[in-house]
Order: structure tokens, then C-alpha cells, then sequence
């Protein structure tokens, strides 16, 4: 392995974590809202958030470089800040964001309207608010989707294309990540190198889907109602 190929892995794993860790408090918030809310407003958020999953990822990324180009208003505006996320690391993150959303929120939401009403009736007979409600009472119960979102988040991150490229256009050691790597490393012909990492990525995916789909099947036997 080269230092090449160790940097791209780090700074692909990097935006992956950084990723997931922005989107947990927000898959929290926003799957416990579409959750237990309804209405129309309800039905706008949840139609947003599905989105980036029927959406061409180079449409988004096409719209996010629109916005944030340095001739548009608001990408002016930034730049008085030196806030740059055109071309940049943290306009990957942004990006890495927004595509990955329902990979976070789905999972998330579907456990949490899966639980039973009792879970909450009981704890607020209790006297337990609403906050430790969620945190103490419903969060516990949904451990396995928990980790599941975590996973499909981290591992979709790595792997996404479009809007990578759009975004942060495979700058050596700022946005070039794996899933940029391969594409390069095979337009150049250097397939030995591309399969590296795709051989990489590949078995990385597969190891954490099967840690999570075992962890989970022993933990249903424990949250079975």
C-alpha cells in the first residue's frame, strides 16, 4: 500500500465519521418528529427527507455547487467569512449530509413508530417527562436500528459518486476520496490499483453490515414485545 492509497482511505473514513456523527443528533430529532407527528407539514418534511434517495446524486450536487460557487450570492457571502464549500472538504461534509439523511432518519423513525404506545403511557403514569421519555425509555428499546443507521449512513457515505465528484471534484488530499480513486484509477488504466480500492471498500461493507445484522438478530431476542 502507498501513501497515496492510506491517504485516500483516511480522508474517505474521515468524511464517512464525521458524516455520521453530524447526522445522529439529527436523525435522533427528525425521525422522532416524523415518528409521532402527522399532518401536512409532516408529510413536506418526510417527502424532503426521502429525497436524496430518488434524487440523481449529480442533480444534487449540480444544485449545491450552483448555490455555493463563489459568483453566486450566497457563495460571496461566505467567502467574506473565508468560508469556502466549493471544491473544499467541508462542502464534502455538507454534501456527504444532506445525500445520507434518510440513511440516517429512516431507520430511526421506523423503529421508533414500531414501539408500543404502552412504553410511553407508562412512563408518563410515572411521571417521567417527555425528554427522559425518549432518552431513557424509547432510545434503549430501538438499540438495533440505532446501530443500523449508524452503519448505512457510514457505509453509504464511502460509496457515494455523484455527488462527491460534483462537490469537491477529487482535489489530491482534500476531496479525493476512494469512491473518486477508483473512477481515476480506471479512466488511467490502472485497474490493479482501482481494484485495490474496491476490494477495500467492498470487504469494509460487507464486515459492517454482518457485525450489524448479527448484533441485531441477538438483540431482537431482548426487545421482542
Amino acid at each position: 500500500m502507498t501513501t497515496d492509497f492510506i491517504a485516500t482511505l483516511a480522508l474517505t473514513f474521515k468524511l464517512a465519521g464525521l458524516t455520521t456523527l453530524i447526522l445522529y443528533p439529527i436523525g435522533l430529532a427528525l425521525g422522532a418528529y416524523l415518528a409521532f407527528k402527522d399532518g401536512v407539514f409532516k408529510l413536506l418534511v418526510e417527502t424532503l427527507t426521502w429525497m436524496p434517495l430518488v434524487l440523481p446524486p449529480t442533480v444534487l450536487g449540480f444544485y449545491l455547487l450552483v448555490l455555493f460557487a463563489p459568483t453566486s450570492p450566497l457563495g460571496a457571502f461566505l467567502q467574506k467569512f473565508h468560508i469556502r464549500f466549493v471544491f473544499s472538504f467541508s462542502g464534502l461534509v455538507l454534501a456527504s449530509v444532506i445525500f445520507s439523511l434518510p440513511f440516517m432518519v429512516n431507520p430511526i423513525q421506523n423503529a421508533l413508530k414500531g414501539l408500543p404506545k404502552s412504553l410511553k403511557e407508562a412512563s408518563y403514569t410515572l411521571g417521567k417527562g417527555k425528554i427522559f421519555t425518549f432518552f431513557r425509555v424509547l432510545l434503549p428499546n430501538i438499540k438495533p436500528a440505532l446501530l443500523m443507521a449508524a452503519t448505512m449512513t457510514f457505509a453509504h457515505t464511502i460509496g457515494e459518486f455523484g455527488v462527491v465528484m460534483m462537490v469537491g471534484g477529487g482535489l489530491e488530499g482534500q476531496t479525493k476520496v476512494a469512491s473518486i480513486a477508483i473512477y481515476t484509477q480506471a479512466e488511467a488504466n490502472n485497474f490493479s490499483l482501482a481494484n485495490q480500492y474496491a476490494l477495500t471498500l467492498s470487504i469494509l461493507s460487507f464486515t459492517l453490515l454482518f457485525g450489524t445484522l448479527l448484533l441485531q438478530k441477538r438483540w431482537q431476542a431482548f426487545y421482542k414485545f
